[in-house]
């Protein structure tokens, strides 16, 4: 196992350096620059602003000046943020992001196995029925719908919660933002894990936990959603890299300051390398989830194995 993991780090260089590099040209091929302004600057004052910040070099040379400083683990400075790096920036955000995401993440996890294993139980019953209802109208309702609506209603009109912003992360500026991130994932894992337990419940070896008389509790927690959990897992990896690193709509409705709003920011703002960031964060997440997702595979099903 050891070995594979070495092999997967191993190739990953490649995959993330192909990333960089298509990310490098084509944020530089959007019209616009970092200095662009409705009131044009001064030409002295551009002049120097883009040679503080090498853009008056060839391109070649700010890729090949980007990938050493990326090496030695330096992101570079932000052009729109000019007395933060972005290294500063994430070292803020990116705590909030992975925190929100992560509740998102467990809340989805805990409720959507929950109700798909008793849709499974319970199939072609009204329990079924409701919990497939609910969550295909889950899955086709998309976040930027869900937070204005969830902001409007418990922010405004009932006041129950805050409408917006963080609040050094309280319990109360949390609940309406995870909830919108984890309200589609829910969903989704509730489909999976309905589909996939009603499979495994008709599978050999569970048939055969029944018949030696074993509890319906042991046969379908220990056997039937060992296997049932799979398909959920291979799920969770890429969603869980992309919620940890900021939901870019829920982060901007609500006013939250993770990475996924400095990306937005970041990219009308034409700011490269706060742009260049995110992604290569976003990416080494995909990366280290999808090899999570493959050692949970080997550890879950015993017939997966990597030797």
């Amino acid at each position: 196992m050891f070995a594979y993991v070495l092999r997967r780090f191993a190739g990953a260089v490649p995959t993330l350096f192909i990333i960089v590099t298509i990310a490098f040209f084509m944020i530089r091929l959007a019209p616009g620059g970092p200095f662009d302004l409705e009131r044009p600057l001064d030409p002295l004052i551009m002049e120097n602003l883009n040679r503080a910040y090498n853009l008056d070099k060839p391109l070649l040379y700010q890729y090949g000046h980007y990938l050493w400083n990326l090496a030695q683990g330096d992101l570079g400075p932000s052009f729109t943020r000019r007395d933060f790096s972005v290294v500063d920036l994430f070292r803020t955000g990116l705590p909030v992001s992975v925190l929100l995401g992560g509740m998102a993440i467990s809340l989805a996890l805990v409720l959507g196995t929950f109700l798909g294993a008793l849709a499974a139980l319970k199939q072609n019953t009204a329990v079924d029925y409701a919990v497939v209802g609910t969550a295909t109208f889950g899955i086709t309702i998309p976040p930027f719908v869900v937070a204005p609506i969830l902001s409007l209603l418990f922010g405004v009109w009932l006041g129950w919660l805050p409408a917006g912003g963080w609040s050094s992360g309280s319990l109360r500026h949390m609940i309406l933002p995870v909830a919108t991130l984890a309200l589609p994932q829910i969903a989704i894992v509730a489909r999976l894990t309905r589909g996939a337990t009603i499979e495994a419940l008709r599978s050999d070896h569970v048939r055969t936990a029944r018949a030696y008389g074993l509890p319906t509790r042991t046969v379908v927690g220990v056997h039937a959603l060992r296997a049932a959990i799979l398909p959920v897992v291979s799920y969770l990896g890429p969603t869980a890299a992309a919620l940890l690193t900021g939901s870019v709509v829920v982060e901007t409705i609500f006013g939250i300051p993770g990475i996924g709003r400095y990306f937005v920011q970041g990219a009308l703002g034409r700011d490269y390398t706060l742009v260049m960031g995110t992604v290569v964060v976003i990416a080494v997440f995909v990366v280290v989830f999808n090899l999570i997702v493959d050692i949970l595979y080997a550890l879950l099903d015993p017939r997966v194995r990597y030797d």
